[in-house]
């Protein structure tokens, strides 16, 4: 088959986020072929994998995701089945099942140029393409020029800098700062940072709202597949033996990685000293950023601070219609999670919730004089806290939209 001048990505691995990066880019039609390695066999026939491929029990049918109640249906034909080879609305679709280790799945001769990484085990940029567990630079070497993990980077240990040629990129945040000559391996970074980032941005940009004085954030997550279905027992030296108590059951405190990670996106930030945490409640997807931030603030001349609900609610609404279109939204309805279920948007600001406090920071004279030289009055300082939320579906709909528009990009871009 000739597959010069064709558009064809590589998706390795098939689990949540890889089957629904295929339905996200079916729904695109950016890519005239798509080429996803299982790395095992799927079922006992192809039928089997087209069957997993299009059903889903969080999003329903393919079919059904595509086309609503229109009528049309989903056209499916196989092409080649000893060659894995099928066609879905007109986009060929070829499974490999043979290779785990990137190095050894056939990019090259399927034409694979760009390579979405989403098994989240190959998450180190730093390993040699040679490593024994497979590594990322492993898909370089099978062929590929550049691979995007769906996942944030992690570093081995003893490991102090990231290569060079690796970034993170958040697709409205700082895409347009990837170098194509430069960066060959890219992380998406996560769902949680992908729709905190978003949430930053118009902040940052505005003159009243950049003045942080302190930032936190709880993401209330729905469960993942890391987590266990029922009570199982922890492997050897887990260190959270949570992790391991029913994801159906239990709201369960955890971690997130998505502070740090936004310190890079947004470089800003470090010198706010951001911190985040995560509590998995036991729903499929949509989750909620509660974003707890304090503000140095001012009084205007009736003596109220400038920065309030309002003010908060329509740097979001402007952010909504300007800049960040498209990816961030604006709501004022009564919302709860089950209603955000693949919306196409990094991040819905929750504006009837939002609110904001302003108090004084009360500092002594002997204190400032430490720091600015001889001063004979006490401070009273205005800071206005503000307490904001905003909804992503951490599945489909906030991240692998995303991820579907960097990658896009990225191909776009191809030298």
């Amino acid at each position: 088959m000739n597959l010069r001048n064709k558009r064809i990505l590589g998706i390795n691995g098939i689990g949540r986020i890889g089957k629904l990066t295929l339905w996200n880019h079916l729904n695109q039609r950016h890519f005239d072929r798509i080429v996803i390695n299982s790395g095992r066999t799927i079922g006992k026939s192809l039928d089997d994998a087209i069957h997993y491929l299009t059903t889903d029990s969080t999003y329903g049918t393919l079919e059904r995701f595509r086309y609503g109640y229109s009528g049309q249906s989903l056209n499916i034909k196989i092409i080649d089945a000893a060659e894995n080879l099928v066609e879905i609305d007109g986009i060929e679709i070829k499974l490999l099942m043979a290779a785990r280790n990137p190095r050894d799945i056939e990019w090259g001769k399927e034409g694979v140029r760009l390579v979405v990484d989403c098994t989240g085990v190959f998450l180190d940029p730093s390993l040699p393409a040679d490593h024994p567990k497979g590594s990322l630079r492993g898909h370089i070497e099978a062929g590929a020029e550049k691979v995007i993990v769906s996942a944030p980077f992690k570093l081995g240990a003893g490991v102090q800098k990231r290569p060079e040629d690796s970034g993170l990129f958040v697709y409205g945040v700082n895409h347009f700062l990837y170098d194509p000559m430069k960066h060959h391996i890219l992380s998406a970074a996560s769902c949680t940072t992908t729709g905190l980032a978003h949430m930053m941005k118009p902040l940052l940009e505005t003159e009243e709202t950049s003045r942080i004085v302190t930032a936190s954030m709880t993401t209330v997550h729905a469960a993942t597949n890391t987590q266990s279905i029922l009570d199982s027992a922890p492997a050897a030296n887990a260190k959270d033996l949570r992790k391991n108590r029913s994801a159906l059951s239990n709201i369960i405190p955890s971690s997130t990685g998505a502070a740090i990670a936004l310190e890079e996106i947004l470089p800003e930030i470090k010198k706010v000293g951001f911190m985040a945490d995560s509590i998995r409640i036991p729903t499929q997807t949509v989750s909620l950023i509660s974003l707890n931030l304090t503000f140095r603030t001012e009084l205007n001349k009736q003596g109220q601070p400038v920065i309030d609900r309002a003010f908060i609610n329509d740097i979001y609404m402007r952010a909504a219609e300007g800049p960040q279109k498209g990816l961030l939204y604006f709501s004022t309805n009564q919302n709860v999670s089950s209603d955000l279920k693949g919306e196409m948007a990094t991040i819905v600001i929750e504006g009837r919730e939002n609110h904001t406090r302003t108090g004084f920071l009360s500092l002594d004279a002997e204190t400032l004089s430490r720091y600015h030289g001889e001063i004979h009055s006490d401070l009273d300082l205005p800071v206005t806290h503000a307490k904001i939320f905003g909804w992503y579906d951490n599945e489909f709909g906030s991240y692998v939209n995303a991820l579907g528009k960097l990658t896009k990009y990225v191909d776009k871009n191809l030298l």
